[in-house]
């Protein structure tokens, strides 16, 4: 038993503190403002575009290019984030080579909203809920987009077989 109690005694105490907190309470907020942000790109590009009259293959890239522009947003919206709390220190830090400024932030929110994850900027501390938040709502939203997408692609190629054109 020497092996198991050498792991009890290596292991750290379940503690959440304030900081803990306050990333999870900030991970919250930009969860919701990213779903808010994604669901009202949905329904304009699933809702309104149809009522245009453009054909139906332009409503598709239009469909495309509205939800690329949330991921762009809900990306800045936690790299904003990082930036803003990059100042605390008790909040945990995103440590690496830092060339670019904020901008830096916002590619590390990249590749962490894709969950590509580089591993050149890498977070410590409290501020790993936030990543891991990003990690999974990125997760989430792209395969929300590719859904959306696929749905709407289906339609398209059932009117476009029905009819033999593109219809408006």
């Amino acid at each position: 038993m020497p092996l198991l109690e050498s792991v009890e005694a290596t292991r750290k105490a379940f503690d959440v503190t304030g900081p803990h907190l306050l990333i999870g309470l900030v991970s919250g907020l930009c969860t919701i403002l990213c779903v808010l942000v994604h669901y009202e790109a949905m329904h304009l590009a699933t809702r309104v575009l149809p009522r245009t009259k453009v054909p139906r293959r332009a409503r598709v890239v239009g469909l495309i290019l509205t939800l690329l522009v949330a991921h762009v947003v809900e990306v800045w919206i936690f790299g904003i984030t990082y930036w803003l709390l990059d100042p605390y220190p008790a909040l945990g830090q995103i440590e690496g080579p830092f060339d670019e400024g904020a901008l830096d932030f916002i590619y590390f929110s990249v590749v962490t909203f894709s969950t590509l994850g580089y591993g050149d900027l890498v977070p410590t501390g409290p501020i790993t809920i936030l990543c891991g938040t990003e990690a999974l709502v990125g997760l989430s939203f792209i395969a929300w987009t590719a859904s959306i997408a696929f749905v709407e692609m289906q339609r398209d190629w059932i009117d476009s077989q029905g009819s033999g054109q593109d219809r408006p």
